[in-house]
């Protein structure tokens, strides 16, 4: 039961993390100093974690990955829409 607990709180915290700058982000319209390639890293590690979740029926794996998938999909899309190129 800690265990489980102490994996929740973990994902919860890393799920939530890129928030603010998902937000900051839209709020200022700029995305010029992100890093698209780590946000891409993130989706790649997040989703593959996701998966890794569904396979072993773990609901927590599954539940904090696949929202810190959507968190940090959002990012690499406000990142394209913003970025001057």
């Amino acid at each position: 039961m800690l265990i489980t607990i102490l994996g929740i709180i973990a994902g919860a915290f890393t799920t939530i993390a890129v928030l603010p700058q998902v937000f900051k982000v839209i709020k200022t319209k700029s995305a010029e100093d992100i890093s698209m390639w780590m946000f891409v890293c993130l989706l790649i590690g997040v989703g593959s974690w996701t998966l890794y979740g569904i396979a072993k029926e773990d609901w927590p794996i599954i539940i904090t990955n696949g929202l810190s998938f959507i968190f940090n999909g959002t990012m690499v899309y406000v990142k394209l829409k913003y970025s001057k190129n």
